[in-house]
């Protein structure tokens, strides 16, 4: 008999399920290449508006360029001694016009809420250089650099025909001078600056465009017909080197 009961607690011990042991939780490992994008709007704000600066500052550089190559030219010429010398009454009537063409500068700005273009500056101080250089009787010079201070205020004038279209925005910074751009793409042109304003025309990739001044990431431009109006910063980009 207890041979027998041996042999069925032996068989009993035999057909027990083993009992799991606790496993070890997995643990998954981190992804530590994924990071949350983190949008600092006040810091992209800063880069855009640092972007514009470069701009305004690479095309003063392009326009000091373009002035000392006339100004060679101008020397290249007085060194040559080629009969068609300025003559007197020549620099005395590009003065007069440039006086003219400040005189109407500055009464177009009067009363603005505007500041004055810088162009008006510009203009006034070349135009002092024009009239040292008179007195110097070198008319060739004077009539050089009052054709200068002519264009300077040309470009003023094209500023304020531009400002003359809408109110100037609050926080509105102009620029130095004009800047000569294109857009990088086909781009919407708006009535404001910003995404809210109603869409005034739309250009074509690469077209031009001058740029005068900006509110944060938008910049008031008037196209190659004078048409005004503000676009965004990314749409647009210098123009191709000349």
């Amino acid at each position: 008999m207890r041979p027998f009961l041996l042999l069925a607690a032996l068989l009993s011990l035999a057909c027990r399920q083993p009992q799991p042991r606790n496993a070890t939780p997995v643990r998954t490992p981190r992804d530590s290449t994924r990071a949350a994008v983190v949008h600092d709007t006040a810091l992209e704000a800063h880069a855009a508006r640092l972007e514009l600066k470069v701009l305004e500052q690479e095309a003063q550089v392009d326009e000091l360029q373009t002035r000392l190559d006339d100004a060679r030219r101008e020397v290249v010429r007085a060194m040559a001694k080629l009969q068609s010398l300025a003559t007197r009454a020549e620099a005395a009537s590009g003065m007069a016009e440039a006086e003219i063409a400040l005189q109407t500068l500055r009464s177009r700005n009067s009363g603005g809420t505007t500041p004055a273009p810088p162009e008006l500056n510009q203009g006034t101080q070349l135009l002092q250089l024009a009239t040292a250089e008179f007195d110097k009787q070198n008319y060739g010079g004077a009539l050089y650099l009052a054709t200068e201070s002519k264009n300077a205020a040309a470009a003023g004038q094209g500023r304020l025909a531009s400002d003359d279209q809408t109110k100037p925005r609050r926080g509105e910074v102009p620029f130095a001078l004009p800047l000569q751009l294109q857009t990088t793409g086909r781009a919407n042109v708006r009535e404001g600056p910003g995404a809210n304003f109603r869409i005034a025309y739309t250009l074509d990739a690469g077209a031009a465009l001058t740029a005068y001044s900006y509110v944060d990431q938008w910049v008031r431009i008037s196209d190659g017909t004078n048409r005004p109006g503000w676009i965004h910063q990314g749409l647009i980009g210098r123009t191709a080197s000349r």
